[in-house]
């Protein structure tokens, strides 16, 4: 029998702590971005009998794993049981303790077995009692940051949230981080398009045709649907389509919210800081001007669709998006198999800015402005401290402990991907989120390397 045990002191009392466990898109918000882990259906949430199924991937094969709650007891803890999965044996007690000072001490405890028995034991052991230990490390920080944010978001009560583009690397992330802080997260999606006929109670609209359900009664709405930019080679028809897909989709969306009978109070659209263009040196924030070339005339168009909510009264933002950095997918997810075969390197010269930010970081951003009635208009939606390309590729390498000596030339980017690789690749702003800051927004990874070591499983042994 094998036994691990992770124990963190957390500044919030039990049954804050309990709750935020028990409530929708906890196991989402747990679950370690660098594991391939899928949420397959569950039901009756901590309760006794209530189970969870998932898919693990082991290597090119997917294993089912069916965990039952057990032993629930309100505020205090839970315990789930493997049904099926790839160990003989699986407990997994979560206790949430009492600790002077109205804290809690919160405690996983895991009994298990290997297969195989004593040769299991002796191949195995070690390597699952140190990926259990990056894991169980990762949930805490999670559970506490993820705590500290919401405390930090004060409402006068929970908020009714509607999101397009909830079914993208960012979207999916924010609703889990939304449901777990106790509001609701509605799906606005396209007919026949991704997660359209499994979503329960999701609204329908087709941004194409302008048509949409009526939008009444929500708090917040936040509009993140748009044609990935990095998805392909920028030819006339892929540019007219992701222009459209985020100018026509925002005046349909912004429309429909301004002349609804119970309109929300706050309207959060995406944008992006390629608003500014490539500005080699100079420091930009959301006072400057905008740049030249393709992306900042779509970032232009993009915010100005949004005129009839402005119009109908209500509080417009434009979050001017950085990289988004997660290894579940984007920018970073492309990076890596280069970067852990020793194969990655800079970007031609590697002195152009990349303005990034973490996952966790956006999506507190985006909590932050729907908290905060002053904010209003542009607001960028990155990481404090902007680095150089040849910056990132050297303390990506070092996380990974990894060589970065093959670099790209700027020809051989140019001959591939044409004016994307000018604009997304060898450009950049150096851009600083100014409002974000001004307002009270605490970053939880305002450093790159710092960033990169929490969301990579990279932090030095036993740091929660």
């Amino acid at each position: 029998m094998e036994s691990f045990v992770r124990s963190t002191i957390l500044e919030a009392p039990p049954e804050q702590v309990y709750a935020w466990h028990a409530r929708p898109g906890a196991i989402e918000r747990l679950t370690p971005p660098w594991e391939a882990i899928r949420v397959v259906d569950r039901s009756g949430g901590i309760d006794n009998g209530a189970r969870t199924t998932l898919q693990v991937g082991l290597g090119p094969v997917w294993v089912d794993w069916v965990a039952e709650h057990c032993d629930h007891e309100p505020g205090r803890g839970f315990r789930d049981i493997q049904l099926k999965g790839p160990f003989p044996r699986w407990e997994h007690r979560h206790a949430f303790v009492p600790v002077e000072g109205g804290g809690t001490r919160l405690e996983d405890t895991i009994e298990y077995e290997l297969p195989l028995g004593q040769p299991g034991h002796l191949l195995a052991a070690g390597c699952v009692h140190r990926r259990l230990d990056r894991t169980f490390a990762y949930r805490h920080r999670v559970t506490r940051r993820d705590i500290a944010m919401h405390a930090d978001c004060r409402f006068d009560r929970p908020q009714r949230f509607l999101i397009t583009g909830s079914t993208g690397l960012v979207g999916s992330a924010l609703v889990s981080t939304l449901t777990t802080g106790g509001h609701e997260a509605v799906r606005l999606l396209r007919p026949g398009g991704r997660g359209s006929t499994d979503s329960d109670g999701a609204l329908a609209w087709d941004p194409a045709a302008g048509s949409v359900d009526d939008l009444s009664g929500f708090d917040c709405v936040v509009h993140l649907a748009g044609e990935n930019i990095a998805g392909g080679r920028w030819t006339p028809e892929r540019k007219s389509l992701m222009r459209e897909s985020r100018v026509s989709g925002t005046r349909t969306l912004s429309e429909a919210v301004g002349s609804c009978a119970e309109p929300p109070s706050t309207l959060i659209c995406a944008s992006a800081v390629g608003f500014y263009g490539d500005r080699d040196d100079q420091a930009v924030d959301e006072s400057s001007e905008r740049g030249s070339g393709y992306l900042p005339e779509v970032c232009l168009d993009w915010e100005d669709a949004a005129a009839a909510a402005r119009e109908a009264g209500i509080r417009v933002i434009h979050l001017r998006i950085g990289i988004v950095l997660t290894p579940a997918g984007g920018a970073l997810a492309r990076m890596l198999p280069a970067f852990r075969l020793g194969l990655g390197g800079r970007l031609g010269t590697g002195r152009q800015y990349m303005s990034w930010v973490s996952l966790d970081d956006l999506l507190g951003a985006v909590l932050h402005c729907a908290a905060r009635p002053e904010l209003e208009g542009p607001v960028n939606a990155t990481a404090p401290e902007p680095v150089r390309n040849d910056d990132f590729t050297r303390v990506l390498g070092r996380v990974l402990g990894r060589p970065t000596l093959l670099p790209v030339p700027a020809a051989v980017l140019e001959g591939l991907f044409g004016e994307m690789a000018r604009e997304l690749l060898l450009g950049g702003a150096r851009a600083h989120p100014t409002r974000l800051q001004d307002s009270g927004f605490r970053f939880r990874d305002p450093e790159l390397e710092g960033a990169l070591r929490h969301m990579l499983g990279r932090l030095p042994h036993g740091d929660s």
